[in-house]
């Protein structure tokens, strides 16, 4: 369980992360930015790489809720994927720097501990995704004629691209209705 101040740091770092990129993140400009002291920071967390972990960790949390709350219900497979979704979009537009650690595995790659945390997000994301779609390719509610996996494919991908084009955009357009057109399209794709 996190300290508030843990939870305060984690925010910043991902707030710095966002604005600063990965080099700006450093232990000096973090506690700048919260206001307190660099030793203090070190009481809540040992290092750098500490906070990039519990920033993945938190993620890795939020993931495993998401699986529970979308898989056990008795909801069709294409609502299940309409509301995963819609969740990550509100997500995202409720704390859009977030997307700059997520989506962007390039900084983890260096660190084999931290490259795993970010795999296992994506596979975990992926994992829920497939079997949805499989349940949803057994009761006759997606085509079968497509792979599962390439269904999976094809809805994370075009998650990604939305939320980075978003972002890469400046927040220029309203993500949570652009999302949505772009499930219901994918849905009219996959549907039976």
């Amino acid at each position: 369980m996190l300290s508030e101040r843990q939870e305060q740091i984690i925010k910043v770092s991902i707030d710095l992360i966002d604005s600063k990129g990965i080099q700006g993140f450093t232990i000096k400009n973090l506690s700048k930015a919260i206001g307190i002291s660099e030793p203090a920071i070190y009481r809540h967390f040992e290092s750098k790489f500490e906070i990039l972990a519990a920033i993945l960790d938190v993620f890795k949390f939020q993931m495993k809720h998401f699986k529970e709350k979308f898989i056990d219900n008795d909801e069709s497979a294409l609502k299940k994927i309409e509301n995963i979704y819609n969740s990550h979009f509100f997500h995202f537009t409720q704390n859009p720097a977030i997307i700059s650690v997520i989506f962007a595995e390039e900084i983890f790659h260096n660190d084999e501990i931290l490259y795993n945390k970010i795999n296992e997000i994506l596979q975990t994301n992926e994992n829920l995704i497939s079997q949805i779609i499989a349940k949803g390719q057994d009761a006759n509610e997606i085509k079968i004629e497509i792979d599962k996996n390439q269904i999976t494919i094809m809805l994370m991908g075009s998650l990604r691209l939305i939320v980075k084009k978003w972002k890469m955009s400046s927040y220029s357009f309203d993500l949570m209705k652009e999302g949505t057109k772009l499930i219901e399209a994918i849905n009219s794709l996959i549907k039976k």
